[in-house]
């Protein structure tokens, strides 16, 4: 199985005035740009995405949806509360079924510390930038320090990603 990760995309500053609740805090007008563009990467490298699981946060179900759109069939979402910051998604793998390509979309540093525990089991943390991410390939179930990193990308290469395709495209 091949499990994709996603930081969300660039998000507007806490403000309790603007948002009492965090949980609202949605993506920047150049967050929702920058990630719509990090979604033609995600298409360029995983075009048979299955499914996409995110965070309820706003900010990472506002990313969800815009890499859901870049596909011509656009994969399910799925909003999963154990992809909250601190929450423990592992377990939803089991409950899920198999699928083969799912992304996850969610938050620092939970993101990161996910990424090391597929890893190296606990204590390595992958350092996520907003609208970057990861896929990390597992023989199977994906549990605890059996994942193969197989790519680690800024925002910036997944978009640069997005434009050669297009420019491939249009060729």
């Amino acid at each position: 199985m091949l499990v994709l990760l996603l930081r969300h995309g660039p998000a507007g500053n806490a403000d309790s005035g603007r948002w009492p609740n965090d949980r609202d805090r949605p993506l920047t007008s150049l967050g929702k740009k920058r990630t719509r563009r990090a979604a033609r990467g995600i298409v360029a490298l995983a075009p048979d995405l299955e499914a996409i699981w995110t965070s309820p946060l706003q900010r990472a179900r506002d990313s969800a949806a815009l890499v859901a759109r870049a596909y011509a069939t656009p994969p399910p979402v799925v909003v999963l509360e154990s992809l909250a910051p601190g929450g423990d998604v592992l377990p939803e793998f089991g409950k899920r079924g198999p699928r083969r390509v799912v992304l996850l979309v969610g938050h620092e540093p939970t993101l990161g510390l996910l990424a090391g525990q597929m890893l190296a089991r606990d204590g390595l943390a992958l350092p996520f930038r907003k609208a970057g991410g990861c896929a990390i390939d597992f023989n199977g179930e994906p549990r605890r320090g059996a994942g193969t990193l197989e790519w680690f990308l800024p925002p910036r290469l997944l978009r640069q990603l997005a434009k050669r395709a297009l420019e491939v495209e249009d060729e």
